[in-house]
């Protein structure tokens, strides 16, 4: 198909270069958790991202280009080993192969556009830096399921992580860490967020809604693009250290010392990180946005 909004022709000698980088650059974060994964050896940072996102490990590895980016390929070229462009997503015509936005299913289309509109609303509120991921201390609340325990142990008697607990205000306004709140810790969340308040809830200084790029940019896979999508992995595992760092366990094991945000200096710690992050997912935010954009031009075209 012709498009005129295809902005980008790279030559095989530009793309495959940019291939074996991004398998290079992948290859730090899925070789150790393969490894791991063989070994029965669990980690509680680095596998979180594995675990709680459904999504094979050969997503992160297969780059993909997006949309909007044409790729040469000569009658009788043969992909790289561990490349491949799935005919659903793909067409090829005139010496070059391009993702065609146009061949998703209306199902797609919709689902790429609550997306955006999720990501947008995000971004237009200003973001809250006073949680200090007291999330992770409600799960544990009262003792009768802590999460990690077979990985981690607490830090803290579990008389102190509950008397924190019930002594600082918590405001988490993202659906999936409050519906793991320990039951008797739910009355203190000043919010009460829902998967259908979504859109209503989630602000661009949490550090869960910004984990989630990774998520949102791997449901708009291939289209986003590989490059996009690792920025927004290694996002996600930097926001996933500074959510564990803060939790109560006690993660000396894995060379990690813990942002006591029991403490006026742990919680000033914890909010110039979160900080940080937040501004570059508030980059990553508009740049999934704007692939959005350019993929639905494209399919409407």
């Amino acid at each position: 198909m012709d498009h005129p909004l295809l902005m980008t022709v790279l030559s095989a000698d530009e793309w495959r270069e940019m291939a074996r980088a991004h398998h290079e650059r992948v290859a730090r974060h899925t070789g150790p958790a393969r490894r791991r994964k063989d070994c029965g050896i669990p980690h509680p940072i680095e596998d979180f991202l594995f675990q709680y996102y459904p999504f094979p490990l050969s997503l992160l590895e297969n780059w993909q280009p997006g949309a909007g980016v044409a790729l040469e390929w000569p009658e009788g070229a043969v992909l790289p080993e561990g490349l491949s462009f799935h005919p659903r997503h793909y067409v090829r015509s005139g010496g070059v192969i391009s993702a065609e936005p146009g061949l998703m299913t209306e199902k797609e289309r919709g689902r790429i556009s609550w997306i955006r509109e999720l990501l947008a609303a995000t971004a237009s509120r200003p973001p809250f830096f006073s949680c200090h991921g007291l999330h992770e201390w409600a799960m544990v609340h009262g003792g009768a399921e802590v999460r990690h325990e077979k990985v981690a142990s607490l830090r803290l008697p579990q008389a102190e992580v509950d008397a924190l607990v019930e002594a600082r205000p918590i405001c988490c306004s993202h659906h999936d860490a409050f519906r793991f709140f320990a039951p008797g810790a739910r009355r203190f969340n000043r919010l009460l967020p829902s998967l259908e308040t979504r859109l209503e809830n989630e602000q661009p200084g949490c550090v869960h809604a910004n984990m989630d790029l990774y998520k949102w940019c791997a449901k708009v896979m291939p289209w986003a693009g590989s490059g996009l999508l690792l920025d927004c992995f290694e996002l996600a595992m930097e926001l996933r250290a500074l959510d564990m760092r803060a939790s109560p366990y006690d993660l000396a094991a894995w060379g990690c010392d813990p942002i006591r945000i029991e403490t006026p200096e742990g919680r000033r710690a914890y909010e110039v990180e979160q900080k940080r992050l937040s501004f570059l997912a508030m980059r990553l935010r508009s740049r999934l946005i704007a692939r959005i954009d350019v993929t639905l031009e494209l399919a409407a075209s």
